[in-house]
């Protein structure tokens, strides 16, 4: 059985996790799928952007799916962490561009999956929280690590020490989601990013992340580096030539 619902939509895909019994929430077989999704994704450049949400309106993903886990030996539980760290780092490696539209609850996984994504919508509804010490464990997917590089060392304790859940319009002003929307702001968002030169966006993304926590020289190095990568490109000339006859560019990725 298959783990997402994808949709296409031109040079976009919708990817919805096919779970909505258990809350959408992170099993291996669930794990697997994404993987290979993405995989696949950043092997294609006619797949620029996902937005990646839930099944119904309850929850975007309420986390690690604890039925699953408690028939789990220890090591299994290692090596399952393992296989999510190593795919929600390729997530957030992908040229692919990866939009959460956050739908319900999204805890712990849930939540350290939604941060591995570019770009943050959350439903008017919705919660999101690491919840994992008030289950005796701390996040293990990443979620130390990527929250305080998102929120600040601060907010991130709070957050993760209390294990307290946040309502859409704090987690948008903590910087959490970058807007309340709907399914739909999601889709147009992954449009508009969709209308521009794909090579540009991907250096764009790589430039923001590889540069974010580096010294100022340093991160001016890497943002060099990203830009060459569009210097050689056609859609850059297709670009300049579009401006200058005042017409839409059609950008082909190449």
């Amino acid at each position: 059985m298959a783990e997402f619902i994808i949709t296409a939509h031109g040079p976009f895909e919708q990817w919805t996790i096919d779970g909505e019994v258990r809350r959408n929430a992170l099993s291996r077989a669930m794990v697997a799928e994404l993987k290979t999704n993405v995989e696949r994704v950043s092997a294609d450049r006619e797949v620029r952007c996902v937005v990646l949400t839930g099944a119904g309106h309850k929850a975007f993903c309420a986390g690690a799916d604890l039925k699953e886990r408690a028939g789990m030996t220890p090591h299994e539980v290692a090596g399952f962490l393992e296989s999510m760290r190593k795919t929600f780092r390729a997530l957030e490696l992908s040229d692919c561009v990866f939009i959460a539209f956050i739908n319900g609850a999204a805890f712990g996984g849930g939540t350290e999956l939604s941060l591995c994504c570019d770009l943050r919508v959350i439903a008017a509804e919705a919660e999101m929280g690491l919840t994992e010490v008030k289950l005796g464990i701390i996040p293990g997917a990443g979620g130390t690590q990527r929250l305080p590089r998102l929120v600040g060392k601060g907010t991130a304790k709070d957050l993760i020490l209390t294990g307290r859940r946040v309502a859409a319009a704090e987690a948008v002003s903590l910087g959490l989601a970058s807007k309340v929307g709907t399914l739909d702001d999601a889709l147009s968002l992954a449009r508009t990013i969709c209308e521009n030169a794909p090579i540009a966006v991907s250096a764009a993304k790589h430039a923001i992340d590889e540069g974010a926590h580096l010294e100022l020289d340093e991160a001016l190095s890497v943002e060099q580096q990203q830009y060459a990568k569009t210097l050689g490109t056609e859609d850059r000339l297709e670009g300049l030539q579009a401006f200058a006859e005042k017409r839409p560019p059609v950008y082909r990725g190449r």
